[in-house]
């Protein structure tokens, strides 16, 4: 596995790679912070798809509508959580879903869908700051409810807090 850090808005972004597919992205100190990722690593910042991702990101945080379909994903996870974080890639930028409306298309609870969410590998690319609770408030956020509320800005998309 490989890795390699990235500078952003919100805090320094560690990304993670094996056979050339991106299976981690994580906001420093962050719930979670590299669940799922080899115990043996190792920085190599050109290995793809790393510059692909950075290209992204760079995109991403100057505020442009960057596709992130091209980016080659392979996050580690349960047939269930697999299906909720393609659900997430499926919420347009600047367009949020609360829990429970991504509950009902996966035929499944707001609960379960919770705990996937909260468990995604792939922080930013797989936008799960994009889900709400009931009413469209702002609610937990493995990397914390101020950098939700950033990312959520940049954006421009309604939210309570």
């Amino acid at each position: 596995m490989y890795i390699t850090q990235v500078d952003s808005p919100v805090g320094r972004l560690t990304l993670a790679a094996r056979d050339g597919c991106l299976t981690g992205l994580w906001l420093e100190g962050q719930k979670y912070f590299m669940a799922g990722a080899d115990p043996e690593t190792e920085n190599a910042p050109d290995a793809a798809p790393f510059p692909q991702a950075r290209a992204w990101l760079a995109a991403y945080f100057a505020g442009q509508d960057a596709d992130a379909s091209a980016l080659p994903l392979a996050p580690r996870g349960t047939d269930f959580q697999r299906r909720v974080w393609q659900a997430l890639r499926e919420i347009p930028r600047g367009q949020t879903r609360t829990y429970g409306q991504l509950a009902a298309v996966l035929h499944s609870s707001a609960r379960a869908v919770g705990g996937a969410v909260g468990h995604n590998p792939i922080s930013i690319l797989i936008p799960c700051h994009r889900v709400l609770g009931a009413a469209g408030r702002l609610t937990g956020y493995a990397g914390g409810a101020d950098r939700k509320a950033l990312l959520l800005r940049l954006e421009g998309a309604a939210f309570r807090e």
